[in-house]
């Protein structure tokens, strides 16, 4: 495996030249359903913006960092609980259904030492404060930003730039 002195200077231009996007244009209706899918208001719409944020944090992702970090900011999201996500579990700043949606996007994406990813304890502490359509809308949130870590980590779009156009 290659590894990059951490003196390097990390490129701000994408590694895929051509917007994936473009180059399968179905993306655009998974993309929208996705989005609508998650978008359904039984779960608050800052919750999925922070379990895709702490995503974006495991997967060591700056452009998926970067992007959701943006959006809860734009949705008014305060500083202490935007920089607290990577600490979520010592921060006073979650409710216990934020910090039940947290532990579910971490147990998905972390592989643990033993047992299972979702245990059963995890499943029933989350679904006491989910109702069951919530709970598999949380679950579809997670699903999405898994979808769109590939492209961040494959493609490599350009941080800062615009949720839709990051190839330019």
């Amino acid at each position: 495996m290659e590894t990059r002195s951490i003196t390097a200077e990390v490129s701000m231009v994408p590694r895929m030249a051509e917007d994936p996007a473009e180059l399968v244009p179905e993306l655009a209706a998974v993309s929208a359903a996705l989005f609508k899918v998650t978008g359904n208001g039984s779960v608050p719409r800052s919750t999925i913006s922070l379990v895709q944020l702490r995503a974006g944090q495991i997967v060591a992702s700056t452009y998926l960092t970067v992007l959701h970090t943006g959006f809860l900011r734009k949705a008014g999201e305060s500083e202490e609980r935007i920089t607290s996500v990577a600490s979520w579990q010592d921060s006073p700043y979650f409710t216990g259904a934020e910090r039940a949606a947290l532990a579910l996007v971490e147990a998905v994406l972390q592989t643990p030492a033993n047992g299972e990813r979702v245990s059963d304890e995890l499943y029933a502490q989350a679904a006491e404060h989910y109702e069951a359509k919530a709970l598999a809308t949380l679950m579809f949130a997670i699903g999405q930003v898994n979808f769109f870590i590939a492209v961040a980590l494959i493609a490599k779009p350009v941080p800062g730039r615009s949720f839709t156009d990051p190839w330019k």
